[in-house]
């Protein structure tokens, strides 16, 4: 998307994995960033390589995201940042366990970051962006947000959240030159794994996180709305998409079907 070249892009989650890789490929294509983690030492070293390699602007924003006061904190950042064009929502987290095993308060801060966090920091932008007629928000789902059946508990539905939101966006916001795209890794090497307990190694089909965000990118470049990387037959996901809007006209009906009638 060449009319994004010379926009600053904000990225969350920015220290490590996918979103550090976000801003290296994004640091290479000219852009300034502000890259934004709760860890300060890595974001650090992260702008100093970036601005040595590639002589662009990087700021860093240290900031927890499903701590109120930090989380508004970014949203008065990105509200005010100059010459933003592009927000990458890369930070999230995953459980350690399925439904049984959550407590309250691991389920509040998965919701927290993974849902609330990605919907106000979008808040934040949308407007900018449609008074500008430009704009791109990439949000970063999972393949688990389609696959229930996968047993990550309430994981897989703060990321069918982040598919069915960014879905709605874009449908609404297209005609005011916003493009919204939703990316849905599978299994990435990246230290996620690690924090919810679980052992990347012992997965099959790990996707190195170059590899995810550069077809990632190759995705953006070509304007989707949903970026499946491990996806070979992108008809698969086509058919899906057909099915779902052929029931469209059918679930707006007074009459309840047949089958639920005595």
């Amino acid at each position: 998307m060449s009319q994004f070249h010379k926009s600053t892009v904000a990225i969350t989650g920015a220290s490590t994995g996918i979103g550090a890789t976000y801003a290296d490929r994004f640091a290479k294509r000219g852009h300034d960033l502000l890259i934004i983690a709760r860890n300060e030492q890595r974001l650090n070293a992260l702008a100093a390589r970036l601005r040595a390699e590639t002589g662009v602007k990087v700021d860093i924003l240290v900031a927890d995201l499903t701590d109120a006061a930090d989380l508004a904190k970014v949203e008065d950042q990105l509200a005010s940042l100059p010459n933003l064009g592009i927000l990458v929502n890369n930070a999230g987290m995953a459980a350690h366990g399925g439904f049984r095993d959550a407590t309250s308060a691991e389920i509040r801060n998965l919701i927290t970051l993974n849902v609330t966090a990605l919907s106000q920091l979008s808040a934040a932008v949308i407007p900018r962006f449609v008074e500008n007629k430009a704009g791109a928000i990439i949000n970063i789902g999972s393949v688990v947000g389609l696959a229930p059946e996968l047993p990550l508990g309430y994981y897989g539905a703060t990321k069918s959240f982040v598919i069915a939101l960014s879905q709605a966006m874009n449908i609404e916001l297209a005609a005011t030159g916003v493009h919204v795209q939703a990316v849905l890794p599978a299994a990435t090497r990246t230290e996620i794994w690690e924090r919810s307990g679980r052992n990347v190694n012992d997965l099959d089909g790990v996707m190195d996180v170059d590899d995810l965000v550069d077809a990632a990118l190759a995705g953006f470049d070509k304007g989707e709305t949903i970026t499946i990387p491990p996806l070979h037959d992108e008809n698969l996901w086509q058919t899906l998409e057909d099915a779902r809007k052929a029931m469209l006209p059918h679930l707006i009906n007074g009459q309840a079907a047949p089958r639920y009638q005595a």
